[in-house]
């Protein structure tokens, strides 16, 4: 397509673009990546710097790809490919996108704004909370994996027993469609209606808990409800580091090498979380990116094979009452 049929669009960055990086991809041989444009508008939702280096080149030509989409969607686009390629976005443009996303797109949970702008779902948790006044307050929220979630399965559950009384030969997954609920929480009402219990619990009624800052809800209800076992809930505060002070002060670890160990490396990783996350990536350097994002995987991967040991052992010491 022509470049001169082309118009700047609503872009994230509030510095601008930057020269320099546009006049090293003038100088890369190889040919300059297709840009998106609003088919409606002719405006560049990602590519801008792309598009001056094209000029900058002297060429009159750039591949293009179409966009269709609301009139609130390009900038959404533009911020989820700013944050996936090209020149990163600054930690203050991330923040200012999420917040207006937060705005033109309410539906959307804290999870999934969060990844399209390069932030930790409680930072965007956060910015929603100081919205709250312009944002409408929904019912439900759609994930990341693009499924709509009610922020409270209370309603789904009363919409379950009534279903579940009217059509007691449907199928769990029928309910849940029906109710807008997971069928692992349709038949946790079947079986409290079963065992005379009312289909929401009462200390879900009288104290109904916020949404999760990451915006799936329900889902982290619904695993609260099934985790009945005393010893498997989650003891964390809100600051982990009281829980990571309370270890370091039991002598039952202290006392040993391993469980010395152990301690330095919960230290090591508080010490990761501490800083902001946003920070962090940041910091990383664009050739060293794929490195740091393997090693990432790879110790989070460790962390969780440790997690799903040690919740097994739980599991089984509860079954036979160890530590009662």
């Amino acid at each position: 397509m022509s470049i001169e049929l082309l118009l700047p669009g609503e872009s994230p960055r509030s510095e601008g673009l930057d020269q320099e990086h546009i006049a090293r991809l003038a100088e890369i041989d190889t040919p300059i990546p297709a840009i998106l444009v609003d088919r409606c508008t002719m405006r560049v939702i990602d590519g801008m710097h792309r598009l001056m280096a094209v000029k900058l080149r002297g060429q009159g030509l750039i591949e293009v790809e179409l966009f269709d989409g609301t009139p609130e969607e390009p900038f959404l686009r533009a911020v989820e490919a700013n944050v996936s390629h090209g020149l990163p976005l600054s930690l203050a443009d991330r923040r200012a996108a999420a917040g207006r996303i937060v705005v033109s797109h309410p539906e959307m949970s804290d999870r999934a704004i969060a990844r399209a702008a390069g932030l930790g779902a409680k930072a965007v948790a956060a910015i929603r909370r100081r919205a709250a006044d312009v944002v409408p307050q929904l019912a439900a929220r759609i994930g990341r994996d693009g499924k709509t979630r009610p922020l409270s399965s209370m309603d789904g559950r009363l919409k379950a027993a009534e279903l579940i009384a009217e059509r007691p030969q449907a199928s769990l997954r029928e309910v849940a469609r029906l109710a807008g609920i997971s069928p692992a929480t349709v038949s946790d009402v079947r079986k409290r209606l079963e065992s005379g219990l009312a289909p929401v619990a009462e200390s879900a009624r009288t104290s109904e808990a916020p949404a999760d800052a990451s915006a799936d809800a329900s889902a982290v209800a619904e695993a609260g409800e099934r985790r009945v076992e005393r010893r498997t809930a989650n003891q964390l505060s809100a600051d982990p580091a009281v829980a990571l002070e309370k270890l370091l002060r039991d002598p039952s670890l202290r006392h040993k090498e391993g469980g010395r160990q152990l301690l330095r490396l919960l230290q090591q990783q508080n010490a990761v979380v501490t800083r902001a996350g946003e920070e962090l990536v940041e910091a990383v350097p664009s050739h060293c990116e794929t490195l740091v994002l393997d090693l990432a995987r790879y110790y989070a991967g460790t962390w969780m094979g440790l997690a799903k040991q040690l919740d097994e052992r739980v599991r089984l010491e509860n079954r036979h009452g160890v530590g009662e």
